[in-house]
């Protein structure tokens, strides 16, 4: 037996079963709230960068070297910044690391003093590696992500700031710039030389400022034994190589001398344009960085009134366009300035923080079970079923990895609060969140909320399920 085995190869076991799909009635409905109107410096595009430059730019373009480079927007009061970016060595033989630089600028007479509320940033090797991770799992200490996106979501979720790299305060000086962030993608050491970098940071400023974020080679310095005859002695040192960050005036001459960073991603469909859709990487100032919702029957409404046993509704998040789920809402944020070639809208919301209010109720004279459950059914605009459409099997693209806090009183009347990170592939129903036996008549509250996480693909529906007697 042990022969026969050893002599198999993958050719001769048998094919996985093709997905599936599956369709569970159930109604979808708009998610209700709206996004704030927090702007967000959004750097996502280019995602692959391959020539430093400047990332987005919100300096007036007056005196720049490149004017089309800069979009000329002042951020006061709360604002968020949100970088995401992705290097790989162009030439394998130079392995520099490339640095991701965001500068802050300040126009006025006045001292600007900005305060960084929470803030963390990632690398993907070796702070958050792609693991394969269960659908499911607890994340009370924070320490269970999949990629750099899911792990400063999750720090930010919990209103985290890194101290040993965010300061609690940056003040800058009239007319002077200041560095709020200056860090390293490297590739030196890694197969392929790929790496990537994920950023979030919450901030208010007293005063109008300017912010940039830029690309930028490493310094390299390199270091010889001046003692050692380098042609003649074979056991001489080897030159050391070190590398350094740019300084805040490498950046500020590269703000104002330098290009936009390439090679670009592919330029977006316009909005309404027919055929396929290329929704393009974000490079601009969205408007939005929070969607509150009471979720409930009405707006006037101070119950949800769960559905009846075996019945299902779902609640839209991310939608976006072409991606609406029969809703016919888009929860997109808008873009209020953008290069031309880049997103018209910050599709997938990365970043963007979603409360959601369940004053749960059941009406019934029986006790009834509910399950909460956060799900990724396939992406239509119109539902072309009488429900919901997945997979069974599933595939293998993952379309969403990130931390989820849900709070709530258990069945003991005790108040949790409990952390989950999740993994779903397309079409996945996925498992509950939480279920919860609700008395005859009982009112009961469910929140729940997250941070739309980098590398993952909209849009998700949040659905509240009525179990049927006997039903696990």
């Amino acid at each position: 037996m042990w022969m026969l085995l050893s002599t198999l190869t993958l050719a001769d076991l048998p094919a996985p079963p093709e997905p599936q799909e599956i369709v569970v009635p159930q109604s979808v409905r708009s998610l209700p709230g709206q996004l704030d109107s927090v702007p967000v410096f959004n750097s996502n595009s280019p995602e692959l960068v391959q020539m430093e430059g400047i990332l987005l730019s919100t300096f007036p373009p007056m005196g720049m070297a490149d004017p089309s480079a800069h979009l000329d927007f002042a951020f006061q009061g709360r604002f968020d910044i949100f970088a995401h970016h992705v290097y790989r060595a162009v030439d394998p033989e130079d392995l520099t690391s490339l640095y991701i630089g965001i500068v802050a600028y300040n126009p006025g007479d006045d001292d600007a003093t900005i305060s960084i509320l929470h803030g963390a940033s990632y690398l993907s090797q070796p702070d958050a590696p792609f693991f394969p991770l269960p659908p499911l799992e607890d994340n009370a200490r924070g320490d269970v992500f999949a990629g750099p996106g899911s792990r400063v979501m999750s720090d930010v979720l919990r209103n985290r700031r890194q101290e040993e790299r965010f300061p609690a305060q940056v003040t800058i000086p009239p007319g002077q710039y200041r560095l709020l962030l200056n860090e390293p993608i490297p590739v030196a050491e890694l197969d392929p030389p790929l790496n990537g970098r994920s950023t979030l940071m919450r901030l208010r400023s007293d005063q109008p400022i300017y912010l940039a974020s830029l690309a930028h080679y490493a310094d390299v310095l390199v270091e010889t034994d001046a003692d050692a005859d380098q042609m003649g002695d074979p056991d001489a040192e080897m030159p050391r190589v070190q590398e350094q960050a740019p300084s805040l005036e490498d950046w500020v001459a590269l703000l104002e001398t330098g290009d936009l960073a390439g090679g670009r991603d592919r330029p977006p469909t316009p909005l309404g344009a027919p055929g396929q859709i290329i929704y393009g990487r974000v490079a601009g100032v969205a408007q939005g960085s929070q969607w509150d919702a009471f979720v409930s029957d009405t707006p006037e409404s101070a119950n949800l009134t769960i559905p009846e046993p075996g019945e299902a509704v779902s609640y839209g998040l991310s939608t976006l366009v072409a991606g609406r789920l029969g809703t016919g809402q888009v929860q997109t944020a808008p873009m209020l300035v953008r290069y031309p070639d880049t997103a018209y809208q910050a599709h997938g919301n990365y970043g963007i923080q979603y409360n959601l209010f369940m004053p749960l109720h059941n009406p019934s004279a029986v006790a009834q079970t509910v399950t909460l459950s956060l799900q990724t059914p396939i992406k239509e605009d119109v539902l072309t079923q009488d429900g919901l459409r997945f997979f069974d099997p599933l595939p293998t693209q993952t379309f969403f990895r990130g931390t989820v806090q849900v709070s709530y009183v258990d069945d003991d009347g005790r108040p949790q609060s409990r952390f989950f990170h999740l993994v779903q592939r397309r079409g996945d129903q996925s498992e509950p969140l939480v279920t919860l036996t609700l008395p005859p008549g009982d009112r009961r509250s469910v929140e729940v909320s997250f941070l739309y996480p980098p590398d993952s693909t909209p849009p998700q529906v949040l659905t509240l399920r009525t179990l049927l007697a006997g039903e696990d």
